[in-house]
């Protein structure tokens, strides 16, 4: 078997997360993290059936806010697909401190890709135990809602469909409008927003 060619790897990410940022005009370059500075983070995968066949869905959200702050929807489980969604984070993000990714033991997480892309940009791993999904509880909750607020109800006739709504409930509503009752009952976006203005004001 041939060795990987990361930087070849690295160049399609770019490209694909390029794709993605034209596509929602929200993303915007140079957005801090805005939470702490350095809010934990933690990155778990699930699936959605379609006519097709499974879309896999990965997601990357802050610990502190709930905000989705990175995803990314492909027809098969790879570490490419938890690294696009990593990668549209940091974009996002643009971490200056380190910050910890929290994740479960799946492959997908711990293959040497992984582990380089996180070295690359002041990430640091932190893996719960395996079977303990407690651990990963903020990822697994997200991925009900999102279950139950909008895939339960949908019925996709493609992996393309399901992306797109994957889109709209994230983007359009979990993010900006979904309360929170860890947040006060403020949306992510409107909760970081009060953070920042307390940050500001040196509360």
């Amino acid at each position: 078997m041939g060795s990987i060619d990361h930087e070849a790897e690295n160049r399609h990410l770019k490209r694909e997360l390029a794709r993605v940022i034209e596509e929602r005009d929200i993303l915007k370059k140079g957005e801090p993290w805005i939470a702490t500075g350095s809010s934990p983070i933690t990155s778990d995968i699930t699936y959605i059936n379609t006519h097709e066949g499974w879309q896999y869905l990965s997601a990357v959200i802050d610990l502190f806010s709930r905000h989705v702050v990175g995803w990314s929807a492909q027809p098969r489980m790879t570490t490419g697909l938890a690294l696009r969604a990593l990668l549209a984070a940091v974009w996002r993000r643009k971490p200056k401190t380190k910050v910890v990714l929290h994740s479960d033991q799946r492959s997908q997480f711990t293959r040497r890709e992984w582990q380089v892309f996180l070295g690359q940009y002041n990430l640091e791993a932190s893996m719960s135990r395996r079977g303990n999904c407690h651990d990963n509880a903020v990822a697994e909750s997200f991925f009900r809602l999102l279950k139950r607020e909008r895939i339960r109800r949908s019925t996709y006739p493609t992996r393309e469909a399901a992306r797109q709504d994957v889109f709209d409930y994230i983007e359009m509503f979990y993010n900006p409008k979904r309360k929170h009752t860890n947040n006060g009952m403020l949306s992510p976006v409107d909760f970081e927003i009060r953070q920042q203005k307390l940050n500001e004001a040196g509360v």
